[in-house]
């Protein structure tokens, strides 16, 4: 593929990586735990750092939104010179998961340390590296075309609430509906496949959460008093998760599959060029599982991107305390995860469960069904979109190498920042699976941020052409 000089924008990348991985760091330094009242006042620190830093960049129009119950969020927006150019919302968050267990970390968390390529820190990947690579990509893309101004309008939606489940983002988008109209969306919290291997994600799974709970009696009682003659909580709990699945791993909730789209033939193609080595996912990305399991027919990238699950991620019930203690427990409880997929709804999972729950509920059993919130619906936009093959397309530029689609397993607002705008959504960004998000030691690899900014770079000079308003 083309080499540098066929590449302005990557010599204006290069000519202002330093100053981008020192203010990276500086912004690092600010804990912004949104999920721990305790730093709520560093989430408005770290707001202030990123307005401050637009404002540097030249962006003319710049807000903090702290008003209301949501935690700061920032909103910048940058006209370009052309009026009938379209309009991009490029959407990310500035909080940061909490640092625990302290002990695992190898340095402090909010002082980044830089060893060889990689930038290690709270937020280096998740998610202010790839904010901050969106502003070097501004600069770039200014420096390569000579001009003042974006080739599209730009606008910056940058969250203080992610890592919470964006539990006021909705109330966000209402609010300011008129300040985030827009023609596309680009969603930037986002992975690549691997180093040797970039990716276009083109959707996230949806989530559901919440507990089934079996009452029994009002009191734990001995088992050599009442045992065999009233009903076990514990026991009757099993029974309904071991029904949960087929032998082959299918959910058995009435209805569960009839909302489920299945990938194009041009997506699992892709999937299936994918490099994988299974012993090297179960260690990192498994967990240490000895094995793989699954719907037959289906690999595991397709399992843990396009198809949907039923999780138990806890259960609790009676003593259980070091020795024994002979009761029969009055409750027990399952904490059970959806992992939803288009077009499945959270609402009608959650109706499902219900029923599900009611038919495995034996006599002198009382079960109660709750949900974490409403859940997270799914996301995926198709490979055709115009918008996505753009981004492909700039992604290649800036790698030099094809570039292929993939999904995400996990989740996030995608769905919901796509319904309420009602424009189309893509993503774009450039950190590994395996940059310890969420857990000690998160870390990004510089050189593919660089490598994003100029994806991102160039997709602002071509979007112009591809995308009407």
């Amino acid at each position: 593929m083309a080499g540098d000089s066929h590449h302005p924008e990557r010599a204006a990348v290069a000519a202002l990586t330093d100053s981008f991985v020192a203010g990276l760091c500086e912004w690092i330094k600010i804990p912004s735990i949104g999920v721990d009242p305790v730093h709520h006042v560093d989430v408005q620190r770290s707001a202030e750092w990123l307005a401050g830093r637009l404002r540097e960049d030249g962006w003319p129009e710049i807000e903090i939104w702290d008003h209301g119950p949501a935690l700061p969020a920032v909103y910048a927006c940058w006209p370009a010179e052309d009026p009938a150019a379209p309009t991009v919302l490029v959407y990310g968050h500035h909080d940061v998961q909490p640092v625990d267990p302290i002990e695992r970390w190898h340095h402090p968390p909010f002082e980044p340390v830089i060893s060889g390529d990689v930038l290690h820190g709270r937020g280096a990947s998740d998610d202010k590296g790839q904010v901050a690579m969106h502003l070097l990509a501004v600069r770039a893309h200014l420096s390569a075309t000579g001009q003042n101004a974006p080739s599209v309008t730009l606008k910056l939606f940058i969250e203080g609430e992610e890592e919470s489940g964006s539990p006021h983002l909705r109330k966000l988008l209402e609010d300011h509906k008129d300040d985030l109209d827009c023609d596309l969306v680009v969603f930037t919290d986002t992975a690549l496949h691997e180093r040797e291997a970039p990716t276009v994600n083109t959707g996230q799974r949806g989530v559901l959460g919440g507990e089934i709970t079996f009452f029994g009696g009002t009191d734990d009682v001995h088992s050599g008093r009442a045992g065999g003659a009233i009903p076990n909580p514990a026991t009757a709990l099993a029974r309904l998760i071991a029904a949960l699945h087929d032998d082959d791993g299918r959910i058995r909730l009435e209805g569960f599959y009839d909302d489920v789209v299945e990938p194009s033939t041009k997506e699992r193609q892709d999937y299936a060029e994918l490099p994988f080595d299974e012993q090297k996912w179960l260690a990192h990305n498994g967990g240490g599982a000895q094995a793989l399991a699954g719907e037959p027919g289906y690999t595991t990238f397709e399992r843990i991107w396009v198809r949907p699950t039923a999780e138990i991620n806890g259960m609790s019930s009676g003593y259980t305390g070091p020795g024994l203690k002979t009761i029969i427990p009055a409750t027990a409880t399952a904490k059970i995860s959806f992992r939803l997929v288009p077009d499945q709804l959270p609402e009608k999972v959650a109706d499902q469960l219900r029923a599900f729950v009611a038919k495995h509920t034996p006599a002198g059993v009382r079960a109660e069904v709750t949900f974490r919130g409403t859940g997270v619906p799914p996301y995926a936009i198709s490979p055709d979109d115009p918008a996505n093959t753009t981004v492909k397309e700039a992604m290649e530029l800036a790698f030099d190498q094809p570039v292929r689609f993939a999904r995400a397993g996990g989740s996030g607002p995608a769905a919901v920042l796509q319904a309420w705008l009602g424009v189309p959504l893509v993503y774009l960004g450039a950190t590994l699976p395996d940059d310890r998000v969420h857990a000690p030691n998160e870390r990004v690899v510089v050189p593919l941020l660089l490598k994003g900014a100029e994806a991102a770079a160039h997709l602002w000079r071509m979007l112009p052409e591809r995308l009407t308003r």
